[in-house]
């Protein structure tokens, strides 16, 4: 039997499994700087991963500020997403490329889970990067704050969770 064990337990999708294939996924894509896939739609930056039976994409568009998604089929058949949109509030005091080295740093230190459905914090040299979320990996919220100096310089909000037929 592979490292993915049964989907669904009686009858019911199995979260940590899923759980546990997102958060390969986020480091063999964005945090772990993988290798950008082909554009699925005009203009979209896409990264995507492939485990056996397991797909994951994550498709955004912007760079400063973006919106995105990030979808996970199981074999074949989308299971999960993810919408997202971030966006810098203070250019003075934070740019695209000290955001983004804060939030793979932040999301690298910590191996066995995602930062997604946590509450966190992790201080960087470019500031403190903040998570607060609420709801399960079958249906959350949350946001991603970057703040320089106590000041709110970068924020991202995003909220997703199953998909049911």
């Amino acid at each position: 039997m592979s490292r993915i064990v049964a989907l669904k337990q009686d009858g019911k999708m199995n979260s940590a499994v899923l759980h546990a294939f997102i958060v390969r996924a986020k480091k063999s894509t964005y945090v772990g700087d993988g290798a950008k896939a082909l554009s699925s739609r005009p203009g979209s930056h896409d990264l995507a991963f492939t485990e056996g039976d397991w797909r994951y994409l994550d498709s955004y568009f912007g760079g400063t500020d973006f919106l995105g998604q990030e979808v996970v089929w199981f074999n074949g058949t989308a299971m999960w997403a993810m919408n997202y949109h971030g966006y810098i509030l203070r250019a003075d005091l934070i740019d695209a490329t000290k955001a983004g080295e804060t939030l793979k740093a932040a999301l690298r230190d910590g191996e066995s889970q995602s930062r997604l459905l946590d509450n966190f914090e992790y201080v960087g040299a470019h500031g403190l990067f903040t998570i607060k979320s609420t709801g399960t990996i079958q249906r959350f919220s949350g946001r991603e704050n970057i703040t320089v100096d106590g000041i709110l310089a970068y924020a991202l909000d995003y909220q997703g969770g199953l998909i049911k037929p």
